[in-house]
């Protein structure tokens, strides 16, 4: 059931949420909406109130709170744009009174060219939206200055009359998207560089909940490596609701591998050895997929037979969200959510370190899979899942 808003608040603040592609959705739209309540409930934490009307969303804060809210919307998937926005009650002149306010604000932001958009879901106010739009052009032509241009304006009066009327303008676009949980959960495998967090960056875009395993090679790799990927994983998770974070001692399994297998092919054999380990623990965890930062042809271990190889041993899906990008697109992601300047810390990962001066580019199913089972590793990686260290980063408060 939807909450109206009430009709005054003792919170001065009102941001108005627009939804994004869950309006879309048919009989099951409700579920999604109420996922995206919740989020932006569990967001907010005390420092803001949630209510819901058909077709938005509002949070009411205070003054002093506004930077975390807005924080917190800037974070928030399932919602196609914000802003702050002016109520009033509804009659034509505490309306013009309102966008005409909106205009000067405009004004002392430098802004010198406009135009007003109108929405009228209650169908009872006596102005019809054309009028709406010319009469407050009009009152923001008077009160500050500015020109009408209806075809490139420096910014957009939106006016929505509602249960009460709302008046905004210099919307932000959200992040799009569905709200978190709508997709079922994922396990992310979570290395210290720059693809992988964006991989689960971006799936959590679709809704997917995620959790992380990382694979630990102590004393190869140092705590430093651990430490900079429980980061990445509180980053990450700060989109994602919050992650759960499985560190794997891999020590064991990366020596037998170099200890029985030819060198050529180690880079593969590992990944093919972080599968098996990852589908186990995906079984105990409930999650239905796994997700990987691979990107096509970008290393080794990345090409056609390759990701072939590697995912001889799962029977679960592998959904690899970074396969067609190139890497400065998936740099700019990495920018955008804030993991660029933790990925590129001097501090590798175990792959890295392991990897073979000249690997195998072209690895054959058949021949891979000979090779893996002659590791093996079976009671090793059991035993590392046993071992597994789960920490919480980047939940809500």
């Amino acid at each position: 059931m939807y909450t109206q808003p009430e009709r005054s608040s003792k919170l001065p603040l009102t941001y108005l949420l627009k939804p994004g592609e869950l309006v879309l959705k048919g009989g099951n739209r409700r579920s999604f909406e109420r996922i995206l309540k919740r989020n932006l409930t569990e967001l907010l934490g005390n420092r803001g109130r949630a209510e819901t009307a058909p077709g938005r969303y509002y949070v009411h804060c205070r003054e002093e709170d506004a930077g975390a809210v807005e924080d917190a919307l800037g974070r928030l998937f399932g919602i196609s744009g914000w802003a702050r926005a002016g109520t009033c009650g509804k009659t034509p002149e505490a309306v013009m009174a309102l966008i005409a306010g909106e205009g000067r604000a405009l004004a002392a932001r430098g802004i010198s060219s406009f135009k007003i958009e109108a929405r009228r879901t209650d169908r009872s106010f006596p102005l019809d939206s054309y009028r709406i739009c010319a009469d407050g052009g009009n009152a923001v032509r008077e009160a500050a200055g500015l020109v009408v241009n209806v075809k490139n304006p420096e910014a957009v009066i939106e006016v929505e009359i509602r249960e009460k009327a709302y008046v905004y303008s210099m919307a932000k676009r959200g992040l799009r998207g569905l709200p978190v949980g709508a997709g079922g959960r994922g396990l992310l495998l979570l290395s210290g560089g720059i693809d992988s967090p964006v991989a689960g960056y971006m799936m959590a875009s679709r809704g997917m909940g995620i959790d992380a395993v990382y694979f630990h090679a102590y004393p190869y790799t140092p705590e430093e490596a651990r430490k900079k990927v429980t980061a990445l994983a509180g980053i990450v998770g700060r989109y994602a609701m919050g992650i759960r974070l499985y560190t794997a001692g891999f020590t064991k399994v990366q020596m037998r591998i170099r200890e029985r297998a030819p060198l050529p092919w180690t880079t593969v054999l590992l990944r093919m050895a972080m599968m098996e380990y990852a589908e186990k623990l995906a079984g105990k965890l409930k999650s239905r997929c796994l997700i990987t930062g691979e990107s096509l042809s970008q290393v080794a271990s990345q090409t056609v037979e390759n990701i072939r190889c590697i995912q001889e041993r799962t029977r679960l899906p592998v959904f690899r969200p970074l396969i067609g990008m190139d890497k400065e697109e998936i740099i700019r992601t990495a920018v955008s959510i804030g993991a660029y300047e933790t990925s590129i810390l001097p501090f590798e990962d175990c792959c890295v370190l392991f990897s073979p001066p000249h690997p195998v580019l072209r690895g054959e199913p058949a021949e891979a899979v000979k090779l893996y089972e002659e590791l093996d590793a079976g009671s090793l990686i059991d035993e590392a899942l046993g071992e597994a260290v789960m920490e919480k980063c980047g939940f809500p408060g």
